[in-house]
């Protein structure tokens, strides 16, 4: 006779990108051992393809495409994935501020862990008075591909590679342009020929994109004075 199954809950999560409520479970015994030996092995790929692979399994609502969810809402749906499965405070050692050297364990609420959202962030970005070029989030594969390559820094060309691939349409009053009928050799010559005040408005979108991130504030148990420190992406909740 086989063994009964485990009845496992289901929960329901608001995504910051959309706000559609996605239905997720816990991660399973055999999921939290994948995550172990990736977060033990401090290799920031090998913990990213972690998270997609649980993710993959843990979300319930159909039509989810992990690959192409803004990194942000994997971060977030991470988190409260893990804190339905192995507790929602997650300890993080941090070093003070104050002396740069003092290490100190400090707890955090899972739920007190938010996307945060700038009011001067926007996917539409004015090129000139007529050519208006709007974005879409890079997604964890494009993310990964371009930011987590194993064995050096990421070069200018793979930056450009990654504004490229977050274009979705270029458009002005006659005409659209998606940037799904390009190449990507078309998307980066196109954005080689803009100026420096065009550019840093393209760099601007990816400086106040919606990130998840904590204010912690702690007491240096060796100074005795208080610090102040902004952690930011999903790896910063794993110190």
């Amino acid at each position: 006779m086989p063994l009964p199954k485990i009845a496992t809950p289901t929960y329901e999560l608001v995504l910051p990108s959309n706000n559609k409520t996605v239905k997720y479970r816990p991660f399973l015994v055999k999921e939290e051992k994948l995550l172990v030996l990736a977060l033990e092995s401090e290799d920031t790929k090998q913990i990213t393809n972690a998270i997609k692979a649980v993710l993959s399994s843990c979300i319930q609502t159909r039509g989810v495409k992990v690959e192409t969810l803004p990194t942000f809402d994997i971060e977030y749906l991470f988190l409260h994935i893990r804190g339905k499965s192995v507790g929602e405070v997650i300890e993080v050692n941090l070093y003070a501020p104050d002396d740069g050297k003092t290490s100190v364990p400090v707890e955090i609420n899972i739920d007190d862990i938010k996307v945060q959202k700038d009011e001067e962030h926007d996917k539409k970005i004015k090129l000139d008075d007529n050519l208006v070029m709007e974005m879409k989030y890079p997604s964890l594969d494009q993310f990964i591909n371009n930011n987590f390559e194993i064995g050096g820094d990421v070069s200018f060309e793979k930056s450009f590679e990654l504004i490229a691939s977050s274009i979705d349409t270029v458009y002005n009053d006659e005409e659209v342009w998606s940037a799904s009928d390009c190449t990507k050799k078309e998307l980066v010559s196109f954005l080689e020929q803009m100026n420096t005040v065009q550019f840093k408005k393209v760099e601007k979108f990816f400086e106040t994109m919606p990130k998840l991130s904590h204010e912690v504030t702690f007491i240096n148990p060796k100074t005795k004075k208080e610090n102040t420190v902004l952690l930011e992406g999903l790896t910063s909740f794993f110190g």
